[in-house]
């Protein structure tokens, strides 16, 4: 069965979220500076991604959302490499997502936010490469909470062979 294939979540109540693991040539990771709305102070960083529109598939919306949120068009996607559910507060309410995680790989290192959206220009302040080992060494808040210890699996070992079912988070 492929990854498109698996049954949506809405009628769970979940979000269907496609996010994306951008590597550019040097396997540095693209993540985005996130904060809440109201309280710049509330900041965390993130990958690429967001909810599935319409009909689209998952890979088409982790490809329109890496669009709209970094200009980065110039991309090759590959597996799911991660499956998780989570759920936050964000902007006045609570999320509860069912995300799909794609590995992807893009030589083009510069980012343009053009196309974020109201919410997303008032919590969205900045984009940032990272390597394994800055991340592994950052005391800022990055979800998943696991991340670097996953793109390390990834960088050591490659792809898994199906994706992989990371723990439920709950903030």
């Amino acid at each position: 069965m492929s990854a498109e294939s698996v049954p949506h979540t809405e009628a769970a109540g979940l979000r269907r979220v496609a996010r994306v693991v951008l590597l550019d040539p040097r396997d540095r990771i693209l993540l985005l500076h996130g904060h809440e709305p109201d309280d710049p102070a509330d900041d965390w960083w993130f990958t690429p991604g967001g909810g599935v529109e319409g009909e689209e598939t998952r890979e088409q919306a982790a490809r329109r959302e890496l669009r709209e949120e970094t200009g980065i068009t110039d991309v090759e996607i590959g597996p799911v490499l991660w499956r998780r559910t989570c759920s936050f507060p964000f902007a006045g309410r609570r999320w509860h997502q069912d995300e799909w995680y794609y590995l992807a790989r893009t030589h083009q290192t510069t980012t343009v936010a053009a196309g974020l959206t109201e919410l997303e220009r008032r919590s969205v302040d900045g984009a940032r490469w990272w390597t394994c080992r800055e991340l592994a060494h950052a005391h800022e808040t990055v979800y998943p909470t696991r991340l670097a210890e996953l793109l390390r699996t990834l960088l050591d070992e490659g792809p898994p062979a199906g994706p992989v079912t990371l723990d439920t988070e709950i903030v």
